[in-house]
């Protein structure tokens, strides 16, 4: 047992103030028995002893009755060693975009702001933080309204990362209590490596979860086919019941322009394919009808006007097998040779291939290092008999790479660097059974760039990435048979695509992305993306002929925004929120262990009360010392 006011105890020493006065009470006279009442002598000795124990009982219920009281005032209690620790509370709120599945007619996230609404105290000091957001040391009354507007994250904490961060909101003193209590859904993508154990924190899980597992998403869209008149838009859909059919709308702006039903497989997949024009701007959005999330109902993407690359390439007139790979659709080719080259071109351009040159003069190589710098392509490709001291002079600027001797012998190009990114997407597999081209001279080369291309017996073709690319034979016709695989198709042309970073149909929020645009600023300009009045400045970096943007904490929204120069509209870029939350599957929480798990917010601060639960005693000692009162009266009047 213990007491409030434990000091109101040294009370009970004035309970010896009765006992003195009982045992050492004085007698002023003495009463003697005369003859005439002698024989009254025995009633009065009975009397007397009746009367002694009279005043013993009314002793000892003044004893007691006093002493109740004074346990009364002391207010004694029992409770556990936890009760009477300072506490400290930090809250995870999940307000991620899988907290929108509905129970009983409400969403996760609002169903939990309400209950915790209801159960935190109104004075009671406590941390919480989301997915974004933190409010530390605050009460509910402060941030109430907050967390009824609360907009939902495409940011997820993983348990790991709740952990280290709620870790940081408690004190640092180990004498407190301290309780980490996580509300979430608990998707599987969160389940840690690790729960680090700490016998100072209690962690708590609060498991709101919805009835209604399902739900469809729009995955993803991709151009299938852009070859001919009509574009082939084609849409990945996930999360159908087998057979189901669901309408989806393709809306451009918001026009709607196709609609049409996705079938879904066993797997839950579905495969919508719709019909566009080509050389069309679109300004995207596909759009489902879906009772669970929200968020991935409606897919954004844009198809904006091609920029066309510009190649220069000089050397050799005759290389007519590039006119045929950089077409007049996609591409810009000027061929010049090089005493008739115009040095101030070389910046407007966006690749420039050193064609079959003899030599590579001291005034081009400093131009070209200053077109590379400045994010330009250049293309490499070496003559028989090539000036090797100034092929080299240019060549170690671009990752320590030289040339060696010449080598006179057949060999053929055996290995192809897949994981590359010119070759991405370009095989559906790694093959290996086709017709092999072939040269009869070579350079051998050491380089720290990496290999696309290689010779049997492990000499490199074809080496570079990032804007420099090197060929180690000459490609004429007399050398090579190269020009004649398929493989100069995708190299030579991704090679120029690469050069100009050109808008994917979409973007993912909060991945880093880069694209280009091709425009020309001031020295005192910069381009900005907006979106409905909200605009915001990303990362840019300014060469001669393109500004080359970096997204990756802004912009914080999915839409279609657009890129403008002092207001003047150059552009559309798509981003839509990452799908990951879009598969309800969730964790089983039995497997962890020293975790507490409720399944509601009221549930466990009904569990945290009853272990703070303090039994008080003074009521009862109340209650005796008004029994035992009524004793005395009992006695006085009754006991003779």
């Amino acid at each position: 047992m213990q007491f409030k006011h434990p000091e109101i105890l040294w009370a009970l020493f004035l309970l010896l103030i009765p006992i003195i006065i009982h045992l050492f009470q004085l007698r002023r006279f003495k009463k003697t028995p005369f003859t005439n009442v002698a024989m009254l002598q025995k009633v009065v000795s009975e009397s007397r002893k009746s009367n002694t124990l009279k005043k013993w009982l009314l002793l000892f219920t003044r004893l007691l009755l006093l002493a109740c009281l004074i346990f009364a005032f002391a207010q004694p209690f029992s409770a556990s060693t936890t009760a009477l620790q300072e506490k400290e509370t930090v809250v995870y709120l999940d307000d991620s975009f899988s907290m929108q599945a509905k129970s009983n007619g409400i969403t996760l996230l609002e169903k939990s702001v309400q209950d915790l609404i209801k159960s935190v105290g109104p004075e009671q000091v406590f941390s919480l933080f989301t997915n974004h957001r933190t409010f530390k040391n605050i009460k509910l009354k402060d941030i109430q309204n907050t967390l009824l507007s609360l907009p939902y994250s495409y940011k997820q904490l993983t348990l790991d990362e709740i952990q280290l961060k709620g870790n940081t909101l408690f004190s640092k003193s180990n004498s407190i209590r301290k309780n980490l209590i996580l509300v979430s859904d608990f998707q599987q993508r969160l389940s840690p490596k690790t729960i680090i154990a700490d016998s100072a924190t209690s962690t708590y899980f609060v498991a709101v979860q919805p009835k209604e597992l399902q739900n469809i998403s729009i995955d993803s869209a991709y151009i299938s086919n852009d070859i001919s008149e009509q574009v082939s838009l084609t849409t990945l859909l996930s999360g159908g019941l087998d057979g189901d059919a669901l309408p989806i709308s393709l809306y451009n702006s918001d026009t709607l322009i196709a609609k049409t039903a996705a079938k879904f497989a066993a797997n839950g997949k579905s495969s919508v394919t719709f019909s566009i024009p080509a050389n069309k701007e679109i300004k995207g959005r596909l759009q489902v009808t879906d009772a669970s999330l929200n968020y991935d109902d409606q897919f954004f993407f844009n198809i904006n006007k091609k920029e066309k690359i510009k190649v220069l390439a000089v050397g050799d007139r005759n290389a007519d097998y590039l006119s045929r790979l950089y077409t007049p659709n996609e591409f810009t080719l000027q061929q010049t040779i090089l005493n008739q080259l115009d040095y101030s071109n070389i910046d407007k351009q966006n690749v420039v291939v050193l064609n079959n040159l003899k030599t590579i003069p001291n005034s081009l190589q400093q131009v070209l290092r200053r077109f590379r710098e400045n994010g330009g392509t250049v293309i490499v490709i070496p003559a028989v008999g090539s000036d090797l001291d100034s092929y080299n002079q240019f060549l170690s600027g671009f990752s320590a790479t030289k040339l060696l001797e010449e080598t006179t012998v057949d060999k053929k190009i055996t290995t192809i660097s897949f994981d590359h990114p010119l070759y991405k997407n370009v095989f559906e597999k790694e093959v290996y059974n086709f017709q092999y081209p072939s040269v009869k001279q070579f350079f051998k080369v050491t380089s720290r760039a990496p290999r696309i291309l290689t010779f049997e017996g492990n000499d490199a073709f074809l080496i570079g990435n990032d804007g420099f690319y090197l060929f180690t034979a000459p490609l004429n016709i007399e050398n090579s048979n190269f020009k004649n695989s398929p493989l100069i198709v995708p190299t030579f042309y991704n090679m120029g695509v690469f050069s100009l970073k050109s808008s994917d149909l979409y973007h993912t929020v909060g991945e880093s992305g880069t694209i280009d645009i091709a425009t020309q600023l001031g020295s005192d300009n910069i381009l900005s993306v907006s979106k409905q009045g909200n605009s915001f400045i990303p990362l840019q970096q300014n060469f001669p002929n393109k500004v080359r943007l970096e997204f990756d904490e802004n912009p914080t929204s999915d839409g279609i925004f657009d890129v403008l120069n002092n207001g003047e509209f150059l552009r559309n870029i798509s981003f839509n929120y990452p799908r990951e939350e879009s598969e309800l599957n969730y964790m089983d929480l039995s497997n962890l262990d020293a975790i507490n798990v409720q399944n509601s917010v009221p549930a466990l601060f009904d569990h945290l009360q009853s272990e703070d639960s303090i039994t008080a005693y003074w009521k009862w000692f109340v209650i005796l010392a008004l029994l035992l009162a009524l004793i005395e009266v009992i006695i006085q009047k009754f006991i003779t």
